[in-house]
């Protein structure tokens, strides 16, 4: 099936447009039809949205507020830079002989450096090979970055904001999410990523970091597990699963790195920040040999951020996604129903 033909059956399933026949396209005259069916598709999709869009709106309206409230300086970031920071899993998206940003982190960082304490952005984050329910190759992404914090304030953060987002969206201290009433109430419940694994998974998380199956296992048998009932922090992350995360002091195996999860749904991303140029360099280089062993192009090395960095406080920082959170309290696990445009409607 064609692409276009796969639109239009999706389009028929999700709005169940039984009145609007797939035209059969076997001429030029048919052609344009099938063109000004598609048109009404997506017209009609959009039309659908007008709720969710409204929320999604008033979402990024309430997340400005909460850290514009709490004396955080927002900042814009070049979207398209020289180089990215390497990492196995994640490819970025070429423009000419530079790149578009998957995270405005280095650059943020930078600013920590040069003086500024307490950051955010919300802005778009582009990643190629990520398309699905939960993925978009374009996607919206909040970071804040605060000097003199760690991981365990990021979660504290986490917490409040959003509680802050749902009051200011009309919600009390529970969402509903895929026929689960979930709690919002602190606090919220943390566990370790190695009980995670040996609560939910099939094999434990050293046989799975040995046999390159920790995201494997992560995506299948854990996440949809985790924060049904409440949201859920998992934290100290191996090592190796942490490029630019602080490794504990008293356990060098371990980074000190979170995820929350709510109603199955992954939704951040946190960390005390690494602020130690060499061991920086080092795990990027660690990381360029794990891309060509995966027969991936290595990536220029950031060396304007390295440089930076031995300026840059120890700090706490995070990647939120807002796409995700709009899907929460939009009660829906397709990421498609919270943006107005999708991939293939370009």
């Amino acid at each position: 099936m064609s692409l276009r033909g796969f639109c239009r059956r999706l389009f028929m399933e999700r709005l169940n447009l039984k009145n609007f026949p797939t035209p059969q396209v076997n001429n030029k005259h048919d052609k344009s039809s099938a063109q000004m069916w598609d048109k009404k598709m997506i017209n009609h999709r959009q039309k659908a949205l007008l709720r969710n869009l409204q929320l999604r709106a008033r979402i990024i309206q309430a997340i400005r507020r909460f850290f514009i409230d709490n004396d955080y300086l927002e900042v814009e970031t070049p979207c398209r830079i020289p180089a990215p920071a390497p990492e196995e899993n994640i490819d970025a998206q070429p423009s000419g002989y530079w790149y578009l940003h998957t995270s405005p982190e280095l650059f943020m960082k930078r600013l920590l450096a040069a003086g500024y304490p307490r950051i955010f952005q919300i802005c778009k984050c582009f990643r190629q090979n990520e398309r699905g329910s939960k993925h978009l190759p374009e996607l919206t992404m909040l970071e804040w970055y605060t000097a003199g914090s760690t991981y365990l304030d990021v979660m504290d953060q986490c917490e409040e904001l959003v509680q802050f987002v749902a009051r200011n969206i009309g919600y009390d201290h529970y969402v509903s999410f895929q026929g689960s009433r979930i709690s919002l109430k602190p606090p919220w419940p943390k566990a370790l990523v190695t009980e995670t694994f040996d609560q939910f998974a099939s094999l434990p998380m050293e046989v799975a970091l040995r046999e390159n199956r920790f995201d494997e296992l992560m995506g299948l048998e854990i996440e949809p597990r985790l924060g049904l009932e409440k949201p859920v922090f998992i934290y100290d992350y191996p090592a190796s699963c942490a490029a630019l995360a602080r490794l504990k002091p008293d356990d060098r195996s371990v980074a000190e790195r979170f995820e929350l999860y709510i109603g199955g749904l992954e939704l951040c991303n946190g960390f005390s920040e690494l602020t130690d140029p060499v061991e920086q360099k080092m795990r990027f280089e660690w990381e360029q040999e794990r891309r060509r062993f995966s027969g991936k192009a290595p990536y220029p090395m950031p060396k304007k951020f390295l440089n930076a960095l031995p300026d840059m406080p120890d700090a706490g920082g995070n990647a939120f996604g807002i796409d995700r959170l709009v899907m929460l309290f939009a009660d829906t696990l397709n990421i498609d129903d919270v943006v107005a445009f999708t991939p293939e409607e370009l």
